[in-house]
């Protein structure tokens, strides 16, 4: 990060905008080229508490193709996002927080893993903690599962005449 005084380094704060953000920009790489797609997700943590980012979609598809030949997968997300003028081009700019990662992504197949999955991207989306799902509802989905390597969040705030109301 090349930019120190923007980087996000307390947990309390990233896991603030992980639960703030409602979509990420899944990176995968198909046969040498870039591939990016938006996706809702859910978060959780295992048992030693590495962050697992969860994903869900269809049973068939170009995204499913590429990760069954090639787990490495990156990601972004972002939130409150404010573009802010200037009084010259260089002053323009975007005030946001953001978190980005690497890590390895792998489909599930067991039915309890699942649901707990779709449980955690139904309570990162509405908040809510318990949702049913049926045999039939969880048979039609595809349910990814990053298990992330790398992990980096920063801010860019308002300038400060902006953020005082001038």
């Amino acid at each position: 990060m090349t930019r120190r005084e923007r980087e996000i380094t307390d947990p309390n704060e990233i896991n603030r905008i992980l639960d703030t953000c409602k979509y990420l920009h899944l990176g995968l790489v198909d046969e040498g080229k870039p591939y990016v797609v938006p996706m809702n997700y859910g978060i959780d943590h295992d048992a030693d508490g590495h962050l697992i980012v969860y994903l869900h979609g269809a049973n068939t598809g170009r995204k499913l193709d590429i990760i069954r030949k090639n787990s490495d997968c990156c990601f972004t997300m972002e939130c409150n996002i404010t573009p802010f003028e200037g009084k010259i081009a260089c002053q323009y700019g975007v005030a946001y927080e953001c978190v980005m990662g690497t890590g390895q992504i792998h489909l599930i197949d067991d039915p309890a893993e699942k649901d707990r999955a779709l449980q955690a991207i139904m309570k990162t989306q509405t908040g809510q903690d318990h949702f049913t799902f049926d045999e039939r509802m969880v048979s039609i989905v595809s349910v990814m599962r990053i298990d992330v390597d790398e992990l980096s969040a920063k801010h860019r705030p308002l300038p400060a005449a902006l953020s005082e109301g001038e």
